[in-house]
């Protein structure tokens, strides 16, 4: 138990992902597609694979990652709400809202283009067979205009159980603008909001406990399951959108970070571990919320009254990550089918992609909705999702963690654009490692 304590939080998330990894690949040997792999046991006979990966590993997996979602309502609503109702100018919102979605939208269109451009060099799409069997139906998308009028709930219980994180914010948002027009009513309504934050953000403490066992269930059940053929086929494919991913989280948002605020990208990136790890092991910026507001809080240094919403803004529309798998997968389905797509398609394809990144926020299944867009823009067979979907699931992994640096990144560049950033906290080589005390049990 001793040991145990002075491991940290980051190293023991690692170790159970390390070994989440290592048993699902070694089930799935042991396995070696068996539909069953039975233990005779005296009278019966005892059924391995349901017992470990759709019993203990699934139950495991989803209850963390129930936990992690369980906060979110809660914790964006408490804390948006907090922070708004703290703002002294109420044009502040109209500035964060107008920088948080502006630099959202550019940093979707840098990865696009980069998706694109590196997967016009490395040509992943040539020499691969088409799947006679391939098959792929579209979901229709809402309008942006349609989206825009669903931010604003009828029913804003109705938005916080149905998880409708726009409606949530918009209701935040005039709600602690009401709090702070209402004079000492709206203070003491205010003192409560700030001790129920601080009640949830102790939750949050508590249950990030739970992240060595969770990721080790979900990478266990994950790596046990997954089609590791299917990566080889599609390996090409696969190794483009993973380098596009990684140069746009540790390039271009370390360029743009240090351009605009002049903060260390490395410093930065050190101190995004633990969001990261999360964001991959769930696969969900939502889930992965309650994190990355710790982490931009009290590992960045960005204020509260920004973090609380810039980030459930971020985990909302920004989809650089997807941006990256569209682009690539653009390309990819444009050569498999023999289809050449001139420069003017290709930058609809940006164009498309990145306005679909707020388009199509908080609809299930955003990333094939946006990529259908996408294809049916440019006129490629939609079907051809249905090549690449195979291995998606682990591609969306490392979007998500992507997603999520994306978001902080934002964040402290808006922070520190409107005095609202501790630089000593961003600074602050041990911030990240009190916050790992606290958290350890």
């Amino acid at each position: 138990m001793q040991k145990n304590n002075k491991m940290s939080l980051t190293t023991r998330i690692m170790l159970g992902m390390v070994l989440g990894i290592v048993l699902g690949l070694s089930l799935q040997a042991l396995f070696s597609g068996q539909a069953e792999f039975l233990i005779p046991l005296g009278l019966f006979d005892f059924p391995v694979k349901s017992f470990l990966v759709d019993g203990l590993f699934h139950v495991g997996g989803q209850i963390f990652i129930a936990s992690l979602k369980m906060l979110v309502v809660p914790l964006v609503f408490i804390s948006l709400v907090c922070g708004t109702c703290s703002l002294s100018d109420p044009k502040k919102l109209g500035r964060l809202g107008g920088k948080s979605i502006g630099l959202y939208l550019l940093t979707t269109a840098i990865a696009i283009t980069v998706a694109i451009t590196l997967a016009l060099i490395v040509a992943p799409g040539e020499g691969q067979v088409i799947p006679t069997d391939a098959n792929f139906e579209a979901q229709q998308a809402p309008t942006l205009a349609q989206v825009i009028i669903n931010m604003f709930p009828t029913n804003p219980i109705n938005a916080m159980a149905a998880g409708n994180m726009l409606q949530v914010i918009v209701f935040a948002l005039l709600f602690g603008i009401a709090m702070a027009l209402s004079g000492e009513r709206g203070k003491r309504v205010a003192n409560m909001f700030d001790d129920l934050n601080v009640v949830v953000l102790k939750l949050v403490t508590l249950l990030m406990n739970l992240a060595p066992y969770g990721v080790f269930c979900l990478m266990a059940k994950l790596f046990t399951t997954i089609e590791m053929g299917l990566i080889v086929s599609l390996g090409k494919y696969f190794c483009v959108v993973l380098a596009a991913l990684f140069i746009h989280a540790f390039i271009n948002y370390s360029i743009i970070l240090k351009v605009l605020t002049g903060l260390s990208p490395i410093t930065f990136l050190l101190k995004m571990k633990d969001a990261c790890m999360f964001a991959f092991s769930t696969s969900s910026s939502s889930a992965t919320m309650p994190v990355t507001l710790e982490t931009a809080t009290k590992k960045l240094g960005a204020h509260n009254s920004v973090a609380s919403f810039t980030v459930p803004l971020g985990a909302t529309i920004n989809m650089d990550g997807t941006a990256i798998m569209q682009g690539v997968a653009t390309v990819f389905i444009a050569q498999v089918f023999a289809v050449d797509l001139s420069i003017t398609d290709y930058l609809m394809v940006i164009l498309t992609a990145t306005l679909a990144s707020v388009g199509t926020a908080g609809v299930p299944g955003v990333g094939l909705i946006m990529l259908a867009m996408v294809l049916n823009q440019v006129g490629l067979p939609v079907e051809g999702i249905a090549i690449i979907i195979g291995v998606d699931r682990l591609l969306d992994m490392t979007r998500t963690a992507v997603n999520v640096t994306g978001d902080c990144m934002v964040t402290c560049i808006v922070a520190k654009s409107e005095k609202e950033f501790d630089l000593d906290v961003f600074n602050d080589p041990d911030a990240a490692k009190e916050l790992e005390e606290k958290t350890s049990l």
